[in-house]
């Protein structure tokens, strides 16, 4: 999966930032979040991607302005012992926004064909089951009446390398690389073939990936941002 690498310098992205702001950006903080409530518009935003892409940052810089009683930002991790017991969409049906909410989830459902997948943590049978689940899973959020936006964050093996040696030299960050993390960057060919049959086997009309080049954090955040507030003006424009 080789996409151009997009770059912006401080002075660009400021630039951008203030274009957004003034044309768009009020707007998805006052109209856009606020149409959704009073519309009733459930929002779903997904954020997937390598280690080290910046899903982090991105999720800030989309929830900067917003209203804290009106999203929430659900981050996961490997499921309990309860989760466990249960159907693996289970834990994520149970957090999934109300309506006139927005959850963003910081990695979601699609575990099970990536990490579940490569890890030998779903059988074959499960995880090739789950693409036609999580797309049936996305149809009925959708047909509920849910935007439903996914990110998936992409980045060379040549930087992802570069980031986890910055992480771990700066003291402030070094908790956010560890044993898994090398471990996992040295399977990126199983990783690799993992995404790109995830990205053709649950690409849908209903919810279409956006793939982000995210070489570059500060042109993955206003790509991120600026999609999301395309997807909502139509969305409430179309009401």
């Amino acid at each position: 999966m080789q996409r151009a690498i997009r770059h912006l310098s401080k002075k660009e992205q400021k630039g951008r930032l203030k274009r957004i702001e003034s044309d768009r950006y009020e707007q998805w903080r006052a109209a856009l979040a606020l149409g959704c409530y009073r519309e009733r518009l459930p929002v779903v935003i997904v954020y997937e991607g390598w280690d080290a892409a910046g899903k982090g940052g991105n999720i800030k810089r989309l929830t900067q302005e917003l209203d804290p009683r009106g999203y929430a930002v659900i981050p996961i991790g490997a499921p309990d012992a309860t989760e466990r017991a249960h159907h693996y969409l289970w834990r994520f049906w149970r957090q999934l926004p109300k309506a006139g909410h927005i959850g963003i989830f910081d990695r979601s459902w699609y575990g099970r064909v990536l990490v579940e997948r490569v890890e030998g943590l779903a059988t074959e049978q499960q995880w090739r089951r789950a693409y036609q689940e999580i797309n049936h899973f996305e149809r009925q959020l959708a047909e509920f009446g849910a935007v439903v936006l996914r990110f998936w964050l992409h980045l060379s093996p040549a930087e992802r390398l570069r980031r986890f040696e910055a992480r771990e030299r700066t003291p402030h960050k070094r908790h956010k690389i560890g044993h898994e993390d090398w471990r996992n960057r040295a399977r990126w060919n199983d990783y690799h073939a993992a995404v790109v049959e995830m990205l053709e086997r649950t690409g849908t009309t209903l919810a279409p990936w956006t793939v982000i080049e995210a070489e570059d954090k500060l042109w993955a955040r206003i790509r991120a941002l600026s999609v999301t507030v395309k997807t909502l003006e139509m969305r409430l424009g179309s009401r």
